[in-house]
């Protein structure tokens, strides 16, 4: 009988990454969040798994069960500081990543350490830093990768590819010894950007630099409208006309041309605060192209989603609910939310969308490490 490969999952939250990769035959045995929301949600969804709540710079390896194949982390984006990489304990307060790596670290020097780490962030993370610096904050990344003895890389993966959601999301993959690798940058994993930041790495880290490779992802089989509630198990909004005058001439077009069809047409929408004439200004921004614009956390004005729906010559509005948020993520309907509306798109919100941790699992992480089990 195989074993299957073994995950420690750091900044946790839901645990929607372990679910990918156990789909995809990698389970996770142990994990870690210090938000109290996402902990319940956790544990409440994963009753099996190891969990420990706190921050990740409270943690030593005494406090994990043993050792693990692979170690998963979705650190925040705001913390991701090179004062962290210099300032060791101390800079705990701005760089969670670093205290993840210093875990690692731990890791290695008791051995053996994770034969595959990933990092997932935001793609803001190759332009991170100063001005001067552009880049700076994944150069360091990658470069303690590289000092640890790994060969690193990145792919730049976006969640409409397997669902209706716009979620462009950055996976730094380092790994010891072979995986599927290109000779080259390859569409749509290594974007122009993910190229920019490559050539802005030291030449060390390039020397130690993969183009991982993964198969193509198939054509998306649903769009917004597939995941949505049905009309009348929502609340609609009475002030949908004031919302909808908030739409820019560009965005009014395609709502008077979604009304014009004849047809049912579904839109996904944000308030967001743009400059216009020298001041800040309310707009409304939709889109019809069966996507959902990416989740955000509820918090600010521009951060909660509206679903548009023109119908028979009128147009109603509503908010998006945390079921169908987590629909978005390919989170299925047996996930236990939180009951309050606002925690839930919170949790979603701030996860990972279970397909592509799936498709990079399928794809370059598994392969990696039966090639490690094969040859041992």
């Amino acid at each position: 009988m195989s074993i299957r490969p073994t995950a420690f999952e750091f900044f946790a939250g839901g645990g929607l990454a372990g679910l990918g990769l156990s789909a995809a035959g990698i389970d996770t045995v142990f994990a870690n969040d210090m938000d109290a929301a996402k902990t319940r949600a956790f544990r409440a969804n994963h009753p099996h798994t190891p969990f420990r709540q706190g921050d990740v710079w409270t943690l030593t390896t005494e406090d994990l069960p043993g050792r693990a194949d692979l170690a998963w982390a979705s650190s925040p984006c705001q913390d991701v500081s090179l004062a962290g990489a210099r300032g060791g304990l101390e800079a705990g307060r701005s760089g969670a990543f670093w205290g993840f790596w210093l875990l690692m670290q731990g890791l290695a020097a008791e051995g053996p350490s994770p034969r595959v780490i990933v990092l997932e962030n935001v793609i803001g993370l190759l332009t991170s830093g100063p001005r001067t610096e552009m880049g700076r904050d994944f150069a360091a990344v990658c470069t303690a990768m590289v000092e640890a003895g790994y060969t690193v890389g990145a792919l730049e993966m976006d969640a409409a590819h397997w669902l209706p959601q716009s979620r462009p999301r950055l996976f730094v993959v380092a790994i010891q010894g072979e995986a599927p690798r290109a000779a080259g940058p390859t569409q749509p994993f290594h974007s122009a950007r993910l190229i920019a930041a490559h050539a802005r790495l030291p030449e060390a880290v390039k020397a130690a630099w993969a183009w991982w490779s993964l198969p193509a992802p198939s054509q998306r089989n649903l769009d917004l409208a597939a995941i949505l509630e049905p009309d009348d198990a929502v609340n609609w909004l009475d002030d949908a006309d004031a919302i909808l005058a908030l739409a820019a001439p560009l965005h009014r077009a395609r709502i008077a041309s979604a009304l014009a069809s004849g047809q049912r047409c579904v839109g996904a929408a944000y308030r967001r605060v743009r400059i216009e004439n020298g001041r800040k200004v309310q707009r409304l921004e939709i889109r019809f192209d069966g996507l959902a614009g990416c989740l955000r956390t509820p918090a600010g004005g521009s951060s909660r989603q509206y679903v548009v729906v023109c119908d028979q010559g009128r147009a109603r509005v509503r908010r998006l609910t945390g079921r169908e948020a987590a629909r978005l993520m390919g989170v299925s309907d047996d996930y236990q939310l939180p009951s309050s509306e606002s925690a839930a798109l919170k949790l979603m919100g701030d996860a990972v969308a279970v397909p592509v941790v799936r498709a990079l699992a399928d794809g370059l992480l598994l392969p990696a490490l039966v090639d490690r089990r094969a040859a041992a």
